[in-house]
């Protein structure tokens, strides 16, 4: 019982990490797109927002998207790191 459980705490922990990678390589991705888009102001962007879009609108809802981001990566690796470190203490426990 305590192997397969350890597994399972394992494998929710790699998914964990997973999901942080992901969501890291995501927000670059978005970082970079934030850049290229506010240097440039493409007119198809305020096309797509709408009539009453406006660069400044553009600029601060994105900036905000962003940090919102950022901030709920920050739980997704504590909680990779706890299942982590977790099932390592599981793997000691029946080790011995």
């Amino acid at each position: 019982m305590d192997d397969v459980f350890e597994k399972h705490v394992r494998a929710a922990g790699v998914a964990g990490w997973w999901v942080v990678l992901i969501a890291v390589g995501f927000l670059l991705v978005q970082g970079l797109l934030y850049l290229l888009v506010m240097s440039a102001h493409p007119a198809w962007l305020l096309a797509l927002w709408g009539p009453d879009a406006t660069w400044s609108l553009v600029q601060t809802v994105w900036f905000w998207g962003l940090v919102a981001m950022k901030a709920l990566i920050w739980p997704l690796a504590l909680g990779a790191f706890w299942l982590t470190l977790w099932a390592r203490q599981l793997r000691k426990r029946a080790d011995d």
